[in-house]
């Protein structure tokens, strides 16, 4: 009986079989990698990831995918944890994690900035994403895609966009282009935040209102002398600043 795909779980299913074998090409999976993919969803990606490992980890939350793969997969082989990606704890799994998954793109940035909470338990991550999202991910500085995520993720992940993916690859077909995107933590940060919740707190003002300036988005965080001694333009926006300007201006305020 076919799988009716879900909106409430945002569910797009890979069919194209040229674009799975790129993806596999792309997260090279080995045998004895710790492995965990968030919605393996009808298993397009699970069937070659389990060709290529010893095990495999599933997070899916569709009660009816679960028994699904439950039928088709022995247990000895693909071990399911059915929850939301959301509340599933994945440093539990081990050190060395590799992650990868087709994201449902209404939850995409949340998974995101989720997953960042176990960056030390991470090896890799490889996910596709709706292309605007991915665009905004990679961004550099001074452009208009650069924003929060860019920065929030950027100070903890290298991370490359590797290939378009359009909508007739998925059935049903999204309304956008996807994307498949790699994040490797960094194991030697651009600057060290002392208080990171500081960090996260004046990333996320200073681009409330992105056509403002600093002078007006950070006037609760930063004082005339302060952009004098982080050499910063008061009058510039939040695009224009980098990472690294962003994590010194929260270690001034961590004192």
């Amino acid at each position: 009986m076919p799988h009716i795909p879900r909106k409430r779980f945002g569910q797009n299913f890979l069919v194209d079989p040229h674009v799975v074998m790129d993806i596999i090409r792309a997260i090279h999976p080995c045998k004895g990698d710790l492995l965990v993919e968030i919605g393996p969803g009808l298993g397009a990606l699970t069937r070659p990831l389990l060709q290529a490992l010893d095990h495999l980890h599933v997070v899916e939350i569709d009660r009816d995918i679960v028994e699904r793969l439950r039928r088709e997969f022995a247990e000895k082989n693909l071990t399911i944890h059915q929850g939301d990606a959301l509340e599933f704890d994945f440093a539990a799994l081990g050190h060395n994690l590799r992650v990868v998954g087709n994201l449902p793109y209404n939850i995409s940035t949340p998974i995101l900035f989720y997953l960042s909470r176990f960056v030390d338990s991470i090896r890799d991550m490889h996910f596709m994403l709706q292309k605007e999202v991915v665009a905004r991910m990679v961004a550099p500085s001074s452009t208009p895609d650069y924003g929060r995520l860019s920065v929030m993720l950027q100070y903890r992940f290298e991370m490359e966009q590797l290939f378009i993916v359009p909508p007739e690859c998925f059935q049903p077909a999204p309304k956008v282009e996807s994307a498949i995107v790699r994040m490797n933590p960094r194991r030697e940060r651009l600057m060290e935040a002392s208080k990171e919740k500081v960090f996260a707190n004046i990333v996320s003002a200073a681009f409330s209102q992105r056509r403002k300036t600093l002078r007006n988005t950070l006037r609760s965080y930063l004082k005339p002398e302060d952009y004098t001694a982080l050499k910063i333009d008061p009058n510039q926006r939040a695009e224009n600043l980098s990472v690294a300007q962003f994590v010194a201006a929260a270690n001034r305020l961590s004192g």
